[in-house]
């Protein structure tokens, strides 16, 4: 069956499979460490409280059948110890069916885990993980040369993230038709990383030729996938660029690393091909059954993408198995930051010592530079910047972290960089406010060493304080 295998493709597989694995030993471990204060039993969005009220068809998760915090803790990391293995390449040391297997495995415990993560998990990248993540399970090992159809459909999830991504773009927001979009960009994103100042200072003008580069690269460059090799390749490998250059600007997840893990499926490494026997037939019609699915699938992203009224990052069925992507449809031009703080005055006063919290990732105090926390993700710190677009987006989680911070909940207090009051001396009152950050300019950094100004806005959520056992008045 030569029109089923690519044989020429087993190096580049052996890449992306290793790639994959990388990401998905990062997605587990953020998973792993974050869990208890984001959706464990005692945090913000705790997963039993969702079971109860979202049925196993709606949201298929091992965590409808049971649910405890050490049986979450179980899972994540059996995700971490499984995703190490593929790394390591246990799939290549075990029969066909075993690799894939090996490979269903933490594609199965991700799927529970985003299906009950509500609000931390409703972010394109994590369905993006498991669409890639299902079509590896059907890529076979040093048993079979890769077939055809499994690298196309990779390269077809690829064109639909950066075509997706483009053409969100051009309908949207009227600064990416004008090329002024990264005016603002590098200053207003989610979560800054330690070059985004300087990216932000870049002088106007080649701000425009990275825009028009980037319209070139998801809207022109895509189509070139479905060419004859070395086209694809280059193409590919262009795309890895791009994406590799946004990987340098700011903390995107692993946004940017799926996508290159994607673009790695497409490029044809020069070696020579083992000698493998042919595909067995159970395995042949396995892959093109389940291809056949998923072309039938498509149909409904393929809707969505060609729209007028097109959306972004959407799953069309529970198993995420097809989905909906883009990025940065819309781009803010000014920045706020909510800032929470505390003290331990009994009465709250204009004079009272309040004390900030500081968060790992997302802005704070003016002279505190951004640091490089991707491809790990700070889910807290992400929707903080939310929040700051408006409360309503917090509505759900904001004052349960209040209330954690009240208690000096340890768990939650792990989310963040520092807390202002030890352990054992929780503050007496919480509050937030919102402040307008923005980058200050070279000369204000040489004189100040901030690389922030921040402008006092309004009040975001008054002295707050513990009116008893888990209620806040």
């Amino acid at each position: 069956m030569e029109w089923f295998a690519a044989s020429g493709y087993w190096l580049t597989r052996l890449v992306f499979q290793r790639a994959l694995a990388a990401v998905y030993l990062v997605a587990f471990l953020t998973a792993a460490l974050q869990f208890r204060a984001l959706i464990g039993r005692r945090g913000m969005l705790p997963v039993p409280r969702f079971v109860e009220r979202v049925p196993f068809t709606r949201a298929p998760s091992l965590f409808q059948w049971h649910y405890s915090d050490r049986f979450f803790a179980l899972c994540a990391w059996t995700g971490c110890a499984v995703s190490a293995a593929l790394l390591a390449g246990l799939d290549s040391l075990l029969p066909l069916w075993g690799g894939m297997l090996l490979w269903l495995v933490p594609w199965a415990l991700y799927l529970s885990i985003v299906n009950v993560g509500q609000t931390w998990y409703a972010f394109g990248w994590e369905s993006l993980l498991l669409e890639v993540g299902f079509l590896a399970v059907f890529l076979g090992n040093d048993e079979v040369a890769p077939p055809v159809v499994v690298l196309f459909l990779l390269r077809w999830v690829l064109f639909r993230v950066e075509f997706g991504a483009g053409l969100i773009k051009m309908r949207g927001d009227a600064c990416w038709r004008k090329l002024t979009c990264l005016d603002h960009h590098h200053e207003t994103q989610p979560m800054p990383g330690p070059l985004s100042w300087f990216f932000h200072h870049l002088p106007r003008p080649l701000h425009r030729v990275e825009v028009a580069a980037n319209h070139v690269t998801q809207l022109v460059v895509p189509f070139l996938l479905f060419t004859p090799q070395p086209v694809a390749t280059a193409a590919a490998s262009l795309m890895i660029v791009t994406q590799l250059w946004l990987v340098l600007s700011g903390n995107f997840s692993w946004l940017n690393w799926i996508t290159i893990v994607l673009a790695l499926s497409a490029v044809r490494f020069p070696a020579d091909p083992p000698t493998v026997p042919g595909a067995p037939l159970w395995y042949v019609v396995v892959v093109l059954a389940v291809s056949a699915l998923l072309l039938g699938l498509g149909y409904r992203p393929v809707r969505n993408m060609v729209s007028r009224r097109q959306v972004m990052n959407r799953s069309f069925d529970p198993l995420h198995l097809v989905n909906t992507y883009g990025a940065f449809g819309s781009v803010s031009r000014v920045r706020y930051e909510v800032v929470v703080e505390g003290t331990a005055d009994d009465v709250p006063h204009p004079e009272s010592g309040w004390r900030e919290y500081e968060f790992k990732g997302k802005p704070g105090g003016p002279r505190r530079w951004p640091r490089q926390f991707a491809p790990y993700h700070l889910r807290l710190d992400w929707l903080m910047w939310f929040a700051a677009l408006s409360p309503a987006y917090a509505e759900s989680w904001f004052g349960t972290l209040v209330e954690r911070l009240l208690e000096n909940d340890r768990d939650t207090l792990k989310l963040l960089r520092r807390s202002p009051f030890p352990p054992g001396e929780p503050p007496r009152y919480v509050r937030a406010r919102l402040f307008r950050y923005r980058y200050t300019t070279w000369r204000e950094l040489r004189e100040t060493g901030a690389c922030w100004e921040r402008t006092y806005v309004r009040e975001y959520l008054p002295p707050t304080r513990l009116a008893g056992p888990g209620r806040r008045a």
